[in-house]
């Protein structure tokens, strides 16, 4: 697969994922974190915020991995 292909289909799958993971994140931080003091919640925030990273990095890897040489 092409490299253009695979950064095609990475951004596919990130929104998707990011769409799935936004609704449960604000969830979870309107459930239990709204109840936690201001310094937890904070901490908690940056936590949520930064966590969909390190599901997506292999994928991002993936994407970015060059083409193979044709010849």
């Amino acid at each position: 697969m092409r490299r253009r292909t695979r950064s095609f289909v990475g951004a596919i799958v990130m929104i998707a994922f990011v769409f799935i993971y936004a609704p449960l994140a604000m969830a979870l931080a309107d459930s239990r974190i709204a109840q936690t003091p201001p310094l937890v919640q904070s901490v908690l925030y940056a936590i949520l915020g930064l966590a969909w990273i390190f599901p997506l990095m292999p994928l991002i890897r993936w994407m970015e991995r060059p083409d193979r040489d044709p010849a």
